[in-house]
């Protein structure tokens, strides 16, 4: 990003409050990235594009997005889920 600091907090705030008010979107903010939960790939896509747009209109010529895709057929496992099956195997 092509800011005057090595901070990002702002940018990324704004570009998650974009997309807090998206039906059938949920998402998790951790130190490392969000993650965006839908059973609609398209509601996903589309928030990933709406925090990109919001970004570049504060002045950022240049934004990048990681889309890493976890997409099951066999049963619906929701974010925190996942972690608590991670829990579980931990000793």
């Amino acid at each position: 990003m092509a800011t005057k600091t090595t901070s990002a907090s702002f940018y990324i705030a704004k570009a998650i409050e974009s997309i807090q008010n998206i039906e059938n979107l949920r998402y998790q903010v951790n130190p490392m990235g969000t993650i965006l939960e839908s059973d609609n790939i398209d509601v996903i896509n589309g928030a990933a594009k709406t925090m990109m747009e919001v970004v570049h209109n504060l002045g950022i010529a240049r934004v990048e997005v990681v889309i890493k895709i976890d997409s099951r057929r066999d049963k619906q496992v929701r974010m925190e889920e996942k972690l608590e099956s991670i829990k579980k195997q931990m000793t």
